[in-house]
C-alpha cells in the first residue's frame, strides 16, 4: 500500500470520527455580544470587480464569486485545504480540513453552521448576500467560527467579498505544538485571511476575463 494511499485512508476514518465529536464553544455566545475577553474578532472585506446596479448579473463577478466561496476555493492550499467533506456547505456537514503549519500538517474538523442566501440591510443599504460558516469541533487548534460571503450592493453595484470570524486558542495538550501555536498562530491566521481575499480577486478576475475571451470568440 503506497503511503498516499495510507494516508488518505486516515483522513477518511478521522472525518468519519467527526460525528461523535461536539462543538468546543457556544456559538449562542459569540464575543461581540457577550463583550467576553479573551477573543480575537477579524472583518475582513476585499472589494470585488463591479456590476450594474440591482440583482447580480447571471454570468457576473458575483455569480462566479458565489462558487468560488461555495466550493471553497478561497482558501490558499498552501495553508490549509478541505480534505474531507466535499460539497455544498449545509447546515451540519463535517469537515476535515488539512492544515499546514510550518512544516507540519494537522487535521482539523469543523461544521457547517448556517447558510445564508437572500438580501439583507445594513447602514440602510440593500445587499444580495450568500455564504456560510463553520465552527470548530473539539480537536481543534482554536475555538470559534468564520463566516465566509459573497455580497452585492445592490444601490451601486459594487461586489465583495467578506471574512467575519472570531476565535481564540483551544486547550492544546502537545507543549510543542502549543508552544509553536502560542509564537505563530496568529501569524498564521492573519496571512489564511489575507491570502483567501487576495485570491478571491485574482480567481473572480481570471474567471470574468476568461468568459469575456470565450463570449469574444463565440461572436466571430
Amino acid at each position: 500500500m503506497s503511503e498516499n494511499t495510507r494516508e488518505e485512508r486516515r483522513l477518511r476514518r478521522l472525518h468519519a470520527e467527526l460525528r461523535h465529536r461536539t462543538l468546543n464553544f457556544d456559538p449562542a455566545r459569540p464575543p461581540e455580544k457577550t463583550g467576553d475577553a479573551g477573543w480575537r474578532v477579524d472583518d475582513y472585506r476585499q472589494p470585488l470587480p463591479a456590476e450594474p446596479p440591482g440583482p447580480p448579473l447571471p454570468d457576473g463577478s458575483w455569480a462566479i464569486a458565489r462558487r468560488l466561496v461555495r466550493d471553497y476555493q478561497f482558501a490558499d492550499p498552501a495553508i490549509i485545504r478541505r480534505v474531507c467533506g466535499a460539497g455544498r456547505p449545509e447546515p451540519g456537514r463535517d469537515m476535515l480540513l488539512d492544515a499546514r503549519f510550518y512544516g507540519l500538517r494537522f487535521p482539523l474538523g469543523v461544521r457547517v453552521g448556517e447558510v445564508i442566501d437572500g438580501v439583507v440591510e445594513e447602514d440602510g443599504r440593500r445587499a444580495r448576500v450568500w455564504g456560510w460558516n463553520y465552527r470548530t469541533l473539539e480537536g481543534h487548534l482554536e475555538r470559534g467560527q468564520m463566516d465566509h460571503q459573497v455580497r452585492k450592493w445592490l444601490d451601486t453595484g459594487e461586489v465583495e467579498f467578506r471574512v467575519h470570524a472570531y476565535s481564540q486558542a483551544a486547550p492544546i495538550a502537545n507543549p510543542v505544538v502549543r508552544l509553536g501555536f502560542t509564537l505563530f498562530g496568529r501569524v498564521m491566521q492573519v496571512r489564511y485571511h489575507r491570502r483567501a481575499c487576495r485570491r478571491m480577486e485574482q480567481l473572480t478576475t481570471a474567471a470574468l476575463a476568461e468568459r469575456r475571451r470565450a463570449a469574444g470568440k463565440g461572436a466571430e
